[in-house]
C-alpha cells in the first residue's frame, strides 16, 4: 500500500502529490488532515521549501510517527528547484530508520509570483514516472522476497 503526504503552501507540491498519487492509485493527504501512517505503507513524503527547509508541519509529522524500516521516497518543490527541502527531510528521517528508496525535486511557485507555470507539464510527467519507478521497485522487492 501507498501513502501519499505532502504540504503545500503555493500549491506546487500539491500538484506533484496529485501527479503521484494518481500513478499510485491513491489520494494525496495533506499533512494539515493526516494524523498517523497506515501499518507497513510506503510513504511518499513532500514539501515545498521555506528557508531551506520542508514546511514545519511536515517535520512536525515526521517527529511524531514511527519511520523505523518504513520505506519512504521523498519529493518536493522550491523556487531554486534545487532540492533543499527534500535533503533536509532526508537528514530528518536518516535516524528514525526510514527506508529511503528515491527523491525527486523541481521547480515551484515561490511567494506566490515567481516561477510562475511550475511545476511544468514536463515536471508532472517527472513526478508520475518517479512515482512508477518507485512502484517498480516496492514491487520486485516484494517478488525477490518470496
Amino acid at each position: 500500500m501507498f501513502e501519499v503526504v505532502y504540504y503545500s503552501m503555493c500549491g506546487s507540491t500539491k500538484k506533484v502529490a496529485e501527479a503521484i498519487a494518481v500513478e499510485l492509485g491513491v489520494k494525496a493527504e495533506s499533512v494539515k488532515a493526516k494524523g498517523g501512517l497506515t501499518k507497513d505503507s510506503f510513504v511518499f513524503l513532500g514539501s515545498g521549501c521555506y528557508a531551506g527547509r520542508p514546511g514545519r508541519k511536515l517535520r512536525k509529522f515526521i517527529a511524531r510517527n514511527d519511520f523505523k524500516g518504513r520505506q519512504v521516497a521523498l519529493f518536493g518543490t522550491s523556487g531554486d528547484g534545487e532540492g533543499k527541502e527534500v535533503k533536509a527531510m532526508e537528514k530528518l528521517l536518516k535516524p528514525t530508520g526510514a527506508l529511503i528508496r528515491g527523491c525527486f525535486y523541481c521547480k515551484g511557485r515561490a511567494l506566490f509570483f515567481f516561477n510562475r507555470g511550475h511545476p511544468s507539464n514536463e515536471e508532472l510527467a517527472k513526478a508520475r514516472e518517479f512515482a512508477n519507478e518507485m512502484k517498480t521497485q516496492k514491487n520486485k522487492e516484494e517478488r525477490d522476497g518470496d
